[in-house]
C-alpha cells in the first residue's frame, strides 16, 4: 500500500465554494486536486494500492481509496466536485468515525496528528521536504506513507510531530516541485525500485 497525507493549510471545510475558482475562493484547492490525481491515476487505470489522505485546516481529513473509488476523472474540477460533496456529509461523520460520501471517498473530523498516528501504526512514514536526504539514498520501504504540503511550508507544530514520526526525511532531486509532481516522482521511484529497475 501507498500513502500520502496531503497538508491543506487553506483548503475549504465547507461546500459552498465555486468549482470555477479552486485558485482563489476555494483556498488552493487545485493544489490538492492535483495532487489526487497524481497519486491515483495511470494512464487509462487507476492505482488500487493508493490511499490518500487530504487534511483540511487541521480540522477534517477526506480519505481516498483507489482500490473502491468511482465517479473520479482525472481533471481538478471533477476532482473538486467530489470533495465537495464529501465535505456536504461531513455532518454524517462523528469524531474520527468516517462518513462516505461516494464510493472511496470517506470524510472524518480529524486532524493531521490522529491520521498520522493511525498512518505510523502500519506504514513507513517519510516526509517529503527541500532539505531532506536523497530519495536515491533511501531503500523504498515496503508500505510507505508519504507526508507533504501544499503550497505552505510545514508549520512548527507539524514539523515537531514529523520529528516523532517520520523515519525519513527526503528530497526529490535539487529543484523544489510542486506537490503534483512531487507525486509523480515518488511512484516512480517506487514503480522502478528506487530508480533500479525500468
Amino acid at each position: 500500500m501507498r500513502q500520502f497525507i496531503v497538508l491543506g493549510h487553506d483548503a475549504p471545510t465547507d461546500p459552498d465554494f465555486a468549482l470555477d475558482d479552486l485558485a482563489g475562493g476555494a483556498g488552493r484547492l487545485d493544489v490538492l486536486c492535483r495532487v489526487v490525481s497524481s497519486a491515483v491515476f495511470l494512464s487509462h487505470d487507476i492505482r488500487e494500492d493508493v490511499r490518500v489522505y487530504l487534511v483540511l485546516d487541521d480540522s477534517l481529513t477526506v480519505r481516498i481509496e483507489g482500490s473502491e473509488l468511482r465517479y473520479m476523472n482525472p481533471d481538478e474540477r471533477n476532482v473538486a466536485s467530489l470533495l465537495r460533496s464529501a465535505l456536504e456529509v461531513k455532518g454524517d461523520a462523528i469524531g474520527h468515525q468516517e462518513a462516505e460520501s461516494t464510493p472511496g471517498i470517506h470524510i472524518s473530523k480529524r486532524g493531521f496528528e490522529p491520521v498520522l498516528e493511525t498512518v505510523a501504526r502500519d506504514a513507513t512514514i517519510l516526509q517529503l521536504h527541500e532539505d531532506g536526504d536523497a530519495i536515491a539514498t533511501v531503500e523504498p520501504p515496503a508500505d510507505p506513507a508519504f507526508v507533504l504540503s501544499d503550497h505552505r511550508d510545514f508549520t512548527e507544530e507539524e514539523t515537531a510531530l514529523l520529528e516523532e514520526y517520520a523515519e525519513h526525511r527526503v528530497r526529490l532531486g535539487p529543484e523544489i516541485l510542486h506537490a503534483d509532481h512531487a507525486v509523480t516522482v515518488v511512484h516512480n521511484w517506487l514503480d522502478t525500485d528506487g530508480f533500479a529497475r525500468y
